[in-house]
């Protein structure tokens, strides 16, 4: 990957990190409102034993940073590993910072808001800021359910239980935080389905099939095309990836044709055919 492209990944992490420890220290947590997943548990294990939330956040991600290495590559759990870091020291530095609003309903809608920024813009190049995407897919294995309903019941069971460490209308309004943070995500990133389709046009097909099979662990699929307008023989590529895989199969198609055709199109479902993941190293 091309220096100026890594510092430009480094750049906008190190952004959406803060951005999120905004939405986190200066909006939700000083009003008891909790996000969902790991930040959820970390900030209710902050508020009972009143050690620092960004230790939390760090050691109960830790072990999805090795499992991300594992199913999702090198370059997402360096990215993630990174961003959880950034996180952790920027709610150190933000907790004395005063609360923006003493108002519940705003501090909901503005903290899910600055949250939800930080957390599209981190996904969008190629990290994550929570291990429950990443436990998600390995459930969804061995689980009847997507890996999109899975997170939504493990949220809902954190902000649940938000009630019993708060109060139930503090649990009502962090519903709140986490239903405008996931819809901004949804507008901060193009496309935040768990599957995508991938069509590449490129007279490197095979090594760029090659690539994604032993990078990725995806499966593709040759077709051979015509172009309309030139006439000539092409071969297609098709692919079916997760959204958290999207940056590296760009770096994938980037590196080894620069000029080749890309067309990634969200899909509501994927059943049949061979859509597990191989492991790589």
């Amino acid at each position: 990957m091309p220096l100026s492209k890594i510092f430009q990944r480094i750049l906008l992490i190190t952004l959406g990190a803060c951005l999120m420890g905004i939405g986190l220290e200066i909006f939700l947590v000083p009003n008891n409102v909790i996000d969902g997943g790991i930040t959820g548990i970390s900030i209710m294990l902050s508020y009972i034993t009143g050690w620092k939330l960004g230790f939390f956040i760090f050691i109960l991600n830790m072990p999805f940073f090795f499992i991300g290495y594992k199913q999702i590559g090198k370059t997402f759990a360096l990215s993630t590993l990174y961003g959880i870091i950034v996180l952790s020291l920027a709610t150190v530095l933000l907790h004395p910072v005063p609360a923006f609003t003493q108002d519940i309903l705003l501090a909901s809608v503005f903290g899910g808001i600055v949250l939800g920024i930080g957390v599209g813009i981190v996904i969008r190049y190629g990290g994550s800021l929570d291990g429950t995407e990443i436990l998600a897919i390995l459930f969804n294995k061995k689980l009847p359910f997507s890996v999109g309903e899975i997170i939504m019941f493990f949220n809902l069971f954190i902000l649940g239980t938000a009630g019993f460490v708060f109060t139930w209308d503090r649990a009502m309004y962090s519903l709140i935080a986490y239903f405008v943070a996931f819809k901004t995500i949804d507008i901060t990133i193009t496309g935040l389905d768990e599957s995508k389709s991938v069509w590449i046009i490129s007279d490197n097909a095979q090594e760029i099939g090659d690539a994604i099979l032993n990078r990725l662990g995806r499966g593709v699929t040759y077709m051979n095309g015509e172009g309309a307008y030139s006439g000539e023989d092409k071969k297609v590529i098709f692919c079916v990836i997760n959204r958290l895989e999207e940056a590296k199969l760009k770096d994938i198609v980037t590196d080894h044709d620069p000029t080749a055709f890309l067309a990634v199109a969200d899909i509501a479902e994927v059943r049949g055919g061979r859509f597990k993941k191989k492991d790589i190293h």
